[in-house]
C-alpha cells in the first residue's frame, strides 16, 4: 500500500507538495538527542524514497550515520495549517548518482543552482554526499 493515499484530499495535497515544493525540513538527531532541523532540497524518486544532496562533514551527515531515524517536514501555512510530516530512515548512499548526473534532480533545481551563482558541476562537487530517505510514515492535516 502506498504511503500517500491520493484518493483522499489530504493525500492529494501531500502529492502536490511532493511534486512542487523546493525545500523540505530534514530533522536529524544530534548525539545529545537534540532535534536538528535543516532546510534541504529534495527529489522524490519513488513512492517511498527521496534523495537529498549534502555538503560533506555537516552535522546532518554525521547524525544520519549515527542515528538514521529522521523526519521531513514541509512548512505549514502562516496559521499552522497544511501540516505534512514524514518519518523516515536515512542513509548516505555512495552508489547514488552525483547531482550533476541526476537528470530529474537537475530538471527541478537547475535554475536554483544557477541562482546560487554556481555551475551544475560546482554544485555537484560541493554537495557531494547523496542521502536517501526511505519514507516510513506520514502524518498531518
Amino acid at each position: 500500500m502506498a504511503l500517500v493515499d491520493t484518493s483522499t484530499e489530504f493525500g492529494q495535497r501531500v502529492q502536490r507538495r511532493l511534486e512542487s515544493e523546493v525545500v523540505v525540513w530534514l530533522t536529524t538527531q544530534g548525539k545529545d538527542g537534540t532535534p536538528e532541523p535543516s532546510p534541504v532540497w529534495f527529489l522524490r524518486e519513488s513512492d517511498d524514497e527521496v534523495i537529498i544532496y549534502s555538503q560533506p562533514n555537516k552535522p546532518k551527515v554525521r547524525n544520519i550515520e549515527a542515528r538514521p531515524v529522521v523526519a521531513l517536514t514541509f512548512n505549514s501555512t502562516p496559521s499552522g495549517g497544511d501540516v505534512v510530516i514524514f518519518h523516515g530512515e536515512a542513509r548516505v548512499d555512495p552508489d547514488a548518482p552525483a547531482a550533476a548526473d541526476h537528470a530529474d534532480y537537475l530538471a527541478k533545481y537547475n535554475a536554483s543552482i544557477k541562482g546560487l551563482g554556481m555551475t551544475v558541476q560546482q554544485f555537484s562537487d560541493e554537495y557531494s554526499v547523496p542521502i536517501r530517505v526511505r519514507l516510513t510514515r506520514l502524518r498531518g492535516f
